[in-house]
């Protein structure tokens, strides 16, 4: 592991307990630009927060390579697979792609991919039969569940397609979401899958790793801002003391323990471009 950097803070800052819930949505112009102008970077989901039908929208690909530009490290962290997120870990102007929610890390080195995981070989070969075992049985035992058609790239979790090719009404998600419980399975519900894994990671988790990892610094959250979409987002909403929502979140809001602390009037890669234009603009002033 590499040594923290010198400008990196120390983590014995404030923790989760002293940061207030978000209690209500603001609007993103309500977010002071002296907040925004001492951040280091952006944490982001990529499914409906960059992208739209699985595709990167230019007016986010764009403020991407403005942040790069000035700096401002960006690290992506998704549900989606290894194998789908490798191009783009390579392609986007991003420090780092942490993939199948906390379980992989994707950063370029020289003009290739360095692929690490938080399991050694030996405890992913024992996961990925229980969910394989689990998979068997959502497939048989909930009607109209499909796995995601991406299911060939991941490599430490499973899931079930609620709203990419396959609608699956509310009450099937959650008996998705209950039977890979019952098989000891982490679950979370995106944007567009229910997603399954084993073991303790998760987009925390993985927030911390990559930070480390690909910018050889301590993670310390007041330094970051998180962007997201949807339900599989709470954590994060929950434990930074700076976080954004695209407008699409609107859909999830009802089902949201905890809220992000502002709203972007944007949806999807529209609001993340108005999220990084903000941030950039605090900064220059």
């Amino acid at each position: 592991m590499p040594p923290p950097t010198a400008d990196c803070h120390d983590p014995a800052a404030a923790g989760p307990a002293a940061w207030p819930a978000a209690g209500r949505l603001r609007p993103l112009a309500d977010l002071p630009a002296s907040r925004l102008a001492g951040l280091r970077g952006v944490l982001t989901d990529i499914d409906d927060t960059l992208t739209r039908d699985g595709a990167i929208e230019p007016v986010a690909l764009a403020a991407l390579q403005r942040l790069a530009d000035a700096g401002v490290p960006v690290i992506a962290i998704t549900g989606r697979p290894a194998g789908w997120s490798e191009p783009f870990a390579l392609a986007w102007p991003v420090a780092a792609i942490v993939a199948e929610n906390g379980a992989v890390l994707l950063r370029r080195r020289g003009t290739g991919l360095a692929i690490d995981f938080v399991a050694d070989a030996a405890a992913r070969a024992d996961n990925a039969r229980r969910l394989q075992a689990c998979a068997r049985d959502l497939l048989a035992g909930v009607p109209g569940a499909r796995l995601a058609r991406d299911s060939a790239g991941r490599l430490t979790d499973i899931a079930v397609d609620h709203s990419e090719f396959t609608q699956l009404a509310p009450a099937r998600i959650a008996e998705v979401v209950a039977l890979m419980r019952e098989h000891g399975l982490t679950a979370t519900v995106s944007s567009i899958h229910v997603n399954g894994w084993i073991g303790p990671h998760d987009k925390w988790t993985g927030a911390h790793w990559a930070v480390t990892q690909a910018l050889g610094c301590t993670f310390d959250a007041d330094d970051w801002v998180y962007l997201g979409d949807s339900t599989n987002d709470q954590l994060m909403f929950e434990r930074l003391p700076l976080t954004v929502g695209v407008a699409n979140i609107a859909r999830f809001v009802p089902q949201l323990r905890w809220l992000p602390g502002f709203v972007t009037p944007g949806e999807r890669g529209a609001g993340f471009a108005e999220l990084a234009d903000a941030l950039l603009a605090a900064r220059a002033a």
